[in-house]
């Protein structure tokens, strides 16, 4: 199996004004396509960073960061935009909807920054909006919704490029343990369609569900 993503000695460090802090050191691994992986650590060990780095969201001070065959850590930022929104779906824990817009058009508008056509952008976002369980929700805005079912958004707006790999920060963090369950079990069924799916989280209980765990200590992969 190739890897999808991988790091050379990535490290992290940043400074606010004579205080400099190490948050990632001289990390190098492999996460291989289609896989299901989680990066577990607690908080303040660099896990978050390191998440940051893999998705192209930030750049390391040293070391080198691959998406496929591309090294992402030395190209222009245009050019780390147009990848993360064409191979990466963000979803994060505060989910990021927009509050002023219905569940299907929080799922368009990642279609409209992509220059997707306005017809296939609806027929698409009612197509992944019945995917995650919402075909009903499509015309309710996030207020209306439950927190499982804002995060099912969240991730029905992840997969609106069809991106290959999803990676999520802590998606279940505010959800009650059913909501989880839900979350976890729809994960597991887009990892099975092929999807590579990397969750960050400090969960055990959310690791348990990977087939690998990469664990975070003090900016080091721990043995």
């Amino acid at each position: 199996m190739s890897n999808i993503i991988r790091t050379e000695h990535a490290a992290k460090t940043y400074a606010v004004g004579e205080i400099t802090t190490r948050a990632l050191k001289d990390v190098s691994l492999n996460i291989p396509q289609g896989s299901f992986t989680c990066i577990v650590g607690p908080s303040g060990h660099g896990k978050s960073t390191l998440m940051h780095l893999i998705g192209g969201l930030d750049r390391p001070s040293s070391g080198k960061i691959y998406i496929g065959d591309t090294e992402i850590s030395s190209i222009t930022n245009t050019d780390l935009a147009r990848l993360r929104s064409q191979r990466i779906g963000f979803v994060f824990q505060f989910f990021n909807l927009l509050q002023g817009l219905t569940a299907i058009e929080n799922v368009e508008i990642a279609m409209m920054l992509a220059g997707v056509a306005e017809p296939e952008q609806r027929s698409r976002a009612e197509k992944l909006l019945a995917l995650v369980g919402l075909a009903e929700k499509a015309g309710s805005k996030p207020g209306q919704l439950s927190g499982g079912q804002q995060q099912r958004v969240a991730i029905a707006r992840a997969l609106a490029n069809d991106p290959d790999i999803l990676l999520l920060d802590e998606p279940t963090g505010n959800l009650d343990s059913v909501a989880e369950a839900e979350i976890l079990d729809l994960l597991q069924d887009l990892h099975r369609q092929g999807k590579t799916v990397i969750i960050v989280t400090h969960s055990d209980e959310v690791a348990k569900r990977a087939e690998r765990i990469i664990r975070v200590k003090d900016g080091l992969i721990a043995a």
